[in-house]
């Protein structure tokens, strides 16, 4: 029996970054991945023996996001432009968009400056450390 309410946002560690979804109800997780797509999976194989986070959505909120999730055509995955963060903030917020892509983005460019002005890979890594703070707090919340 699942804990998920339908709804739900969840997530887990997939490597170095969280892979996300929304909990539509009955077990099963609408989610991304670059060899299926946008696909409904159920939460065993989402979890894939890893702990979830859970991030319930309240009120007219997770009514928004079951439409939103219920109505959808499946889209493929783009890692620059659909992945699995594009999915659910596209159905959360209305628009897709990828923090952690954000993120990864700016604290590499600012390692790669770091370098090449320093050539010192331990102010190249600080560099990346600080970019990756800079994209998470650009975030909207």
């Amino acid at each position: 029996m699942s804990h998920l309410r339908a709804g739900d946002i969840v997530s887990r560690r997939k490597g170095l970054v969280m892979h996300r979804g929304i909990a539509l109800g009955d077990g099963r997780v609408l989610h991304n991945t670059p060899l299926l797509g946008e696909h409904v999976c159920t939460e065993s194989e989402f979890r894939a023996g890893r702990r979830l986070h859970v991030h319930r959505l309240e009120g007219e909120v997770r009514g928004r996001v079951m439409r939103r999730a219920m109505d959808h055509a499946p889209r493929g995955y783009n890692l620059l432009t659909n992945n699995c963060e594009h999915t659910v903030t596209r159905h959360t917020e209305g628009a897709a968009h990828s923090p952690q892509l954000r993120a990864w983005v700016i604290g590499s460019g600012l390692a790669v400056a770091a370098f090449a002005v320093t050539r010192h890979p331990a102010l190249a890594a600080a560099a990346y450390v600080a970019g990756r703070k800079i994209g998470q707090l650009l975030t909207p919340r």
